[in-house]
């Protein structure tokens, strides 16, 4: 078999290993529509996958990068280090549920990052299904990376056969990125008290240190581009 031949047929394995995986995340989750909270958080999601494309990332390494939808610990992971989003349509406060002791851990990918994605709810903004149809368009050219979007996004728990079930409609109103560093409100593993093992907590990323990054410096940071 020649090295075009193997090539190809390894890219058809990853591809259905991929498909096999996203299948069982999205049966995992279960095959009812998101839950309000899921839903602003994909929206979210999908408006970061945005900008890290128009930062200069391919548009299937950007893809391949989102790994939330598959249980990473963060949403994505970069080039040396993660990024983390989150999502609220608060006006005032930034409350942010954080999941583990792992998810702002940055001892193991550095630098690692949170982008806050605040929204207003409102009738002229896009739905889930219309943020979704966006991206399509943007990545339509590119084969692998549609490919690579269909999968997330079954992973994530999404389905276009629900795209009625997402009426409210959102737009963006500013995003914040910060460092994870000295400071930041988080608990992790090396900080937690002894005998703490896990634990789920919300922090207000208002109220957390440092300056705002733009993503483009922050994918730059990564090592991304």
């Amino acid at each position: 078999m020649d090295a075009a031949a193997a090539g190809g047929e390894e890219a058809v394995l990853r591809s259905l290993l991929s498909r096999v995986r996203a299948w069982q995340e999205f049966m995992r989750k279960g095959t009812q529509a998101l839950s309000p909270e899921a839903e602003i958080g994909l929206v979210g999601e999908l408006v970061l996958l945005g900008a890290i494309i128009s930062a200069g990332v391919a548009a299937a390494q950007a893809i391949e990068s989102w790994v939330g939808p598959l249980d990473g610990v963060q949403d994505f992971e970069i080039g040396t280090g993660a990024l983390e989003v989150k999502a609220t349509l608060s006006a005032k406060g930034f409350p942010a549920k954080i999941g583990s002791l792992e998810q702002l851990d940055d001892s193991v990918r550095q630098p690692l990052f949170v982008a806050g994605t605040r929204f207003r709810q409102v009738e002229s903004g896009q739905n889930l299904p219309e943020f979704i149809a966006a991206m399509r368009a943007t990545i339509q050219s590119n084969a692998e990376a549609t490919r690579l979007l269909s999968d997330r996004l079954l992973a994530a728990g999404y389905i276009d056969l629900h795209e009625g079930r997402y009426p409210r409609r959102f737009v963006l109103n500013d995003i914040r990125v910060v460092k994870v560093g000295d400071g930041f409100p988080r608990l992790t593993l090396g900080t937690a008290p002894a005998g703490i093992t896990r634990a789920m907590y919300e922090i207000d990323l208002d109220k957390a240190p440092g300056d705002n990054v733009v993503v483009d410096a922050d994918i730059k940071k990564l090592g991304a581009i």
